[in-house]
């Protein structure tokens, strides 16, 4: 069958099959994946956790330029740099009271999350983070 433009509408001639000829118009474009999903740090709602292990939501406090996770009165960050094409995580900091909760882990989920759906490249920095994304790189 021969390529279709996007956009334009199809006679009964131009359809090569009788199934084709079931559609009223060619397919429109769906949104590209790398679109943000709706409820993400980056729009401002923050991010909940993968467990149950240390409550709270993952906010993006972008006026101290950091990812920030409260649980009991102690919070956890992860400090970051944002130009317009790079993402540099800097520095991880846990208090001794969340240590062994995965905190650390979800302030960087999130941050990679908000990288990636900006489209940003990742530059780390912070030796937490990067043992974190060996841990976690995606198979070849």
């Amino acid at each position: 069958m021969s390529s279709i433009q996007k956009g334009k509408r199809l006679s009964l001639s131009d359809r090569g099959s009788r199934d084709d000829s079931k559609l009223d118009e060619a397919l429109e474009e769906t949104f590209p994946a790398s679109d943000p999903p709706a409820n993400t740090v980056e729009t401002g709602i923050g991010v909940s956790g993968s467990g149950a292990s240390a409550g709270g939501l993952v906010v993006d406090n972008g006026t101290k330029n950091r990812f920030e996770l409260s649980v009991n009165g102690e919070t956890a960050f992860l400090v970051y740099e944002r130009t317009d094409d790079a993402f540099t995580l800097i520095h991880t900091e846990v208090p001794d009271a969340l240590r062994g909760r995965h905190v650390g882990e979800r302030l960087v989920e999130a941050a990679l999350q908000s990288a990636r759906s900006a489209g940003l490249r990742i530059i780390a920095v912070c030796p937490f983070v990067k043992a974190y994304m060996r841990r976690h790189e995606a198979p070849r």
